[in-house]
């Protein structure tokens, strides 16, 4: 098996390593600041390079769905209100925070904020929706009443993300 490890610009660290066992398949996977690219050793330069451009733009892609910005935190929380709140609730900001250990996210109505936990960074969309719903609703009802669950009853992940949620912290314990 030869290897050959290239930069391909300043910011992408990407090592290539070429295997006479490979046939067909190209994959990729992130090393710390690095991504390996395994391949074949038959494919061209050409091809190796249309490979590995199509590699970085997917990781890319799955990385800021893992890891969204609080632009983007903010730009869903506002889409789910209109969906399920009627667009009610109006969050001055909302945002991703490391500080919350117990805590999926947490809401102060004084101010209109909402901070999310960067434990649900990863999540099923669904159950991260479901944070930001169940965060909103506060905005609408302060407390746990039954009037705060009727806000989120018609989400209809509402119990499947309860569920997930509950079985992530009974794992973490």
């Amino acid at each position: 098996m030869s290897e050959a490890a290239r930069t391909l610009t300043p910011v992408d660290d990407v090592e290539i390593r070429r295997s006479t066992r490979r046939r067909r398949t190209v994959s990729a996977y992130r090393e710390g600041d690095r991504t390996i690219v395994l391949m074949p050793a038959h494919l061209s330069a050409a091809e190796e390079e249309r490979q590995v451009a199509s590699l970085l733009a997917r990781l890319e892609k799955r990385e800021a769905r893992r890891h969204p910005t609080d632009d983007v935190l903010q730009e869903r929380a506002e889409q789910l209100s209109r969906r399920w709140l009627g667009g009610r609730a109006k969050p001055a900001s909302v945002r991703w925070v490391d500080n919350q250990t117990s805590r999926w996210g947490s809401c102060t109505t004084g101010d209109r904020t909402i901070r999310i936990s960067d434990r649900v960074q990863g999540m099923p969309d669904w159950v991260v929706d479901y944070v930001l719903l169940h965060e909103l609703a506060h905005l609408l009802e302060a407390n746990h009443s039954d009037r705060f669950w009727a806000l989120l009853e018609p989400y209809p992940h509402l119990a499947r993300a309860r569920g997930f949620l509950e079985g992530v912290s009974w794992q973490q314990r």
